[in-house]
């Protein structure tokens, strides 16, 4: 049986991506898709978020968490 680390598992929601990552909703969702006004947007390397419900998405925590470092060290290089 495979073993999980548990922050792998945990589920936040869009307020709580928001809160940690410092963009607005609308930021968020334009990273997830392409927009042939605002290419600048789209960012393939944005974690997918995952279904929860009929209407509800939510991100994986531990994605978020290695997108941010991503985005640290990139910045950092820069």
């Amino acid at each position: 049986m495979a073993t999980h680390n548990r922050s792998a598992l945990t589920i936040i929601r869009r307020k709580q991506v928001e809160a940690r990552i410092g963009l607005s909703r609308s930021s968020i969702y334009a990273r997830l898709r392409k927009n042939p006004k605002r290419p600048g947007d789209f960012d393939p390397t944005f974690p997918k978020p995952v279904s929860v419900g009929a209407k509800a998405v939510g991100w994986i925590e531990a994605e978020i968490d290695a997108w941010l470092t991503a985005q640290v060290e990139k910045s950092r290089k820069a």
